[in-house]
């Protein structure tokens, strides 16, 4: 047994059993007073560890640097611009560009003195087609001011007649009637400590979207309590954050609630370094993210389950970059879906090779309405997959759905209160104990040890039923079918609803090289050979299975990409599953037609 590096609290967790069958969990531990306002951790740092560097961007070979002393001044000066041209409480400032220092200082900015942001995703401005999404924001949020790093790069969304009338900032690149950062920081001359001693825990700090999986995006406003309250759980439950500076190299989108309050917050509350990742595990991209990484060498790394895999095989081969990564790293932190276990395992074993002890591999659940850690994983486990306990101040309703699967609820002072302007989705948002309901099922990895934590069980809005009245739980058996075809498939969609058999349609993977197939047939794709390994691939996963419900008897792999103009792909990155079976309901249709020349047959 090697020793870790890091520390940790060991899960405390009360549970309630009531008659009906309901469980209620809550951590035993007592919430720590959190800060007042996110400013708080600013003016602390930049008096504290003012030559630290907060944020910083690639330039060149090296690093555009911004330390804690200078961020405190550039927001500053750039709060008295934002209230020198009239903005307040109620004139919501829209962001439109990735992650970047401007984007990280006007929303320093913003908040210093109590101006919400509305940070959107970049594909919004960028993908011809994805207007509709920008406008939707607009119309929700009806912002008074418009910021894009790169006037150039944004120049077609700025033009759109909805933002005509609005103030337009950019950091370079500025066109006619646009303002820079650097002119708005000398537009100064208002009060800004007096505006700043207005902002408390029920200001709004930010508007943050829905992923839109199942309808339009919904606007979470999130406040300064919510925000730093959920800090002072991750603190508590996370003790190595105070031992030392922490310090991330992340891709993570800001306009995310993980990426821009869990990851960005958690470095600025604990006065860490955040190195601006400018790459993404994406063909093309994840060889930015490799490069990052070897120049800096990270406390926590966060990532997707396939970034982690790519960055795995990456160091591989490369022992620089292995001992550049471990030397230092505190936890691994996974998200979005399961990590498959043998990355668990690799992972684990590089980093006893590199230094004689495994960082703390650990997820957690949580959503833009949660702020978002509600439950974490903060002691050590062996295997993924399991989400945690509920962090202090949380208290978790666990509502019996089926055999050992509950519906899962939670409230507590990091819980969104409402959403914007949509007060018939507030209503059907709360039970009537005012518990969130997350529309997620929970499992408990030991039913005898509530210590143990609870694992995800399922998206309950994503099952169906066959036509023989039995429920397929098809969130689970998409994470299990992406793990068993690796390579071979992007995504998968589980199909089935009103039908006998449980199908499947693929998106492929970089193990389905397109050159290697004959062309596509009306948006799908004759695999030939590879058909066979995706039909073993799935043969194996139906082995496992433990009913019919989970038996996949059929594949098509969909030569067309999801499309975020038609709604098929969130900002996030999700598949919107209903919107894209609408879409393609002929290829639906040809999965299920026996005579489908591409169609892939799954023995049991």
């Amino acid at each position: 047994m090697t020793s870790n590096a890091w520390a940790y609290r060991a899960h405390q967790v009360i549970r309630e059993d009531r008659e009906d069958g309901t469980i209620l969990l809550r951590s035993a531990y007592a919430l720590r007073e959190p800060a007042k306002c996110s400013s708080e951790w600013l003016n602390r740092w930049a008096e504290e560890r003012p030559d630290l560097v907060f944020l910083a961007e690639r330039e060149g070979p090296g690093w555009r640097e911004l330390t804690y002393a200078d961020a405190l001044e550039q927001a500053r000066a750039l709060a008295g611009g934002l209230l020198a041209r009239g903005l307040d409480a109620f004139t919501p400032i829209l962001i439109l560009s990735g992650n970047s220092i401007g984007h990280g200082l006007i929303t320093l900015a913003a908040q210093f003195v109590g101006i919400p942001t509305v940070p959107v995703a970049e594909q919004y401005s960028l993908i011809p087609g994805a207007e509709a999404q920008l406008r939707h924001v607009f119309d929700l949020v009806r912002p008074k001011m418009v910021f894009a790093d790169d006037g150039s790069k944004f120049a077609r969304a700025l033009a759109l007649p909805e933002f005509a009338a609005l103030q337009q900032v950019v950091e370079v690149n500025a066109a006619k009637g646009q303002s820079t950062l650097e002119a708005l920081m000398k537009d100064g001359g208002k009060d800004v400590d007096a505006a700043a001693a207005k902002v408390g825990p029920d200001t709004v700090a930010k508007i943050l979207m829905t992923s839109g999986s199942t309808s339009l995006p919904k606007g979470v406003p999130t406040t300064q309590k919510m925000m730093c309250v959920n800090q002072a759980q991750i603190q508590e439950a996370l003790p190595f954050l105070s031992e030392r500076p922490p310090r991330i190299v992340d891709w993570l989108p800001w306009n995310h609630v993980f990426g821009g309050s869990h990851n960005f917050n958690m470095m600025l509350a604990s006065g860490g370094s955040l190195y601006i990742d400018g790459g993404k595990p994406a063909p093309g991209l994840i060889e930015k993210t490799i490069e990052n990484n070897a120049l800096v060498s990270g406390t926590i790394s966060f990532n997707v389950p396939v970034g982690f895999a790519r960055m795995r095989d990456a160091m591989r081969s490369d022992k620089s970059l292995r001992e550049t990564f471990f030397r230092d790293l505190d936890m691994v932190f996974y998200a979005g879906a399961s990590l498959p276990q043998d990355v668990f395992k690799d992972l684990h074993d590089m980093a006893i090779e590199v230094r004689g002890s495994a960082p703390l591999i650990t997820s957690s659940w949580g959503m833009t309405e949660t702020a978002p850690a509600a439950l974490f994983q903060h002691e050590p486990v062996d295997r993924s997959g399991i989400i945690g306990v509920p962090l202090t101040g949380v208290k978790v309703k666990l509502v019996p759905e089926e055999e050992e699967r509950f519906e899962l609820r939670v409230a507590g002072p990091s819980i969104m209160t409402g959403y914007l302007n949509a007060p018939e989705k507030t209503a059907e948002a709360f039970d009537d104990e005012g518990y969130f309901l997350t529309g997620d099922a929970v499992a408990f990895v030991d039913p005898d040890d509530m210590n143990n934590g609870l694992k995800f069980a399922g998206r309950i809005s994503e099952d169906f039923k066959l036509m023989t009245g039995i429920w397929v739980r098809a969130t689970q058996m998409r994470l299990d079918a992406l793990s068993a075809l690796g390579p071979l498939a992007a995504d998968v969609v589980v199909t089935g609803e009103g039908r006998s058999e449980v199908g499947m349609l693929i998106l492929p993977g970089p193990g389905l090289p397109r050159e290697a197939m004959p062309p596509a047939e009306n948006g799908v794709l004759p695999v030939a050979k590879h058909g066979e390994a995706i039909a073993e691939a799935l043969a194996k996963l139906n082995d496992k299975a433990a009913g019919a419900s989970q038996i996949i008897t059929r594949a098509l792999v969909m030569s067309e990409p999801p499309s975020m103009a038609d709604g098929e792909v969130t900002a996030k990155g999700n598949l919107n599953f209903n919107k894209l079976l609408q879409r393609r309901a002929d290829v639906l249709d040809r999965l299920y037609n026996d005579a489908e020349p591409a169609l892939i047959r799954v023995g049991n």
